[in-house]
């Protein structure tokens, strides 16, 4: 019996920690604006968009390091103009600071027949112009499909279907700056962006087919919950591994994609990948720096 005490505590002293919180929206989340714009069937959440205003829900809380995942299925029809965007950020004194970290999922509709196009962005310290952009494998009008946000101290790896389609590398060995010290919400929003979002802006919304809905359901955080009232320093060491405890966003497993998750994510980026802004001597006649070093 004391042996097996002993056993069950190593055990115990070695489990993977993690905040996992339910599925339920109110659990999780609220109203951040336009509440009247919002609707509940059963499980699933609706926002609308139409030519009064669009709405936009945020986490009751703030996290560091951890998986957010939501099942979305954006907007049927002709949804040119409109932008359903899921996406993790920090805000410090405005959303221009010099401390706005954010990483964005940008589902920019598209006229009818046309495929819905992702953009991905990452924002380190106030400085964003990381954007990607692809199509994907399927209609993410006709079903629900889970779009994911991986978030370490090694990297930020965004997944749809638990597929990668990006990852952003920790290179500040290289004097990179990488988001690692600041708790970040989460929040989605749907609202009109017509002035770029289809075709550089070319096509504008349709008000006639308004309203446009998108629709949520399996709202799931596994992540480490920061006080409001803590410290960034300490909620940086608090959400991190140490001898007392561990947890599953520090195993040596999660802190590169494996050999599959590489495989698959050469995939993405060879039949979807539309834009890369490495890529656009354009816009950056100088290759960005993590551009250089970054294998993806």
């Amino acid at each position: 019996m004391a042996k097996m005490s002993v056993l069950l505590g190593f055990f115990v002293g070695f489990v993977l920690l993690g905040l996992v919180s339910s599925r339920n929206f109110e659990e999780l989340y609220q109203p951040s604006w336009a509440l009247d714009h919002f609707t509940q069937e059963g499980d699933t959440l609706k926002l609308k968009l139409d030519n009064y205003s669009g709405a936009g829900f945020a986490s009751k809380s703030k996290y560091m390091f951890g998986k957010v995942s939501m099942q979305i299925k954006l907007v049927e029809g002709d949804s040119a103009g409109t932008v359903t965007a899921f996406y993790v950020s920090v805000i410090h004194m405005s959303s221009d600071g010099p401390n706005h970290n954010e990483f964005d999922f940008e589902f920019l509709g598209n006229t009818t027949g046309e495929p819905y196009l992702i953009q991905t962005n990452v924002y380190v310290n106030g400085v964003g112009n990381r954007e990607q952009r692809m199509d994907l494998w399927f209609d993410p009008t006709k079903d629900f499909h889970t779009y994911s946000v991986l978030w370490n101290q090694r990297q930020v790896v965004f997944l749809v279907d638990e597929t990668p389609v990006r990852v952003h590398t920790n290179l500040e060995h290289k004097g990179i700056p990488f988001p690692k010290d600041q708790p970040m919400g989460v929040y989605s929003s749907i609202w009109n962006a017509d002035d770029w979002a289809t075709q550089g802006g070319r096509i504008k919304t349709d008000w006639s087919h308004a309203p446009f809905l998108a629709s949520y359901k399996g709202f799931e955080i596994d992540a480490c919950e920061c006080p409001v009232s803590v410290a960034a320093v300490d909620n940086a060491k608090k959400c991190s591994s140490s001898a007392e405890k561990r947890y599953w966003w520090d195993e040596p497993t999660m802190s590169e994609l494996s050999l599959h998750q590489n495989h698959q994510l050469l995939w993405v980026r060879a039949n979807h990948l539309i834009y890369d802004y490495c890529a656009d001597a354009a816009r950056f006649p100088v290759t960005p720096t993590e551009c250089v070093h970054h294998r993806h």
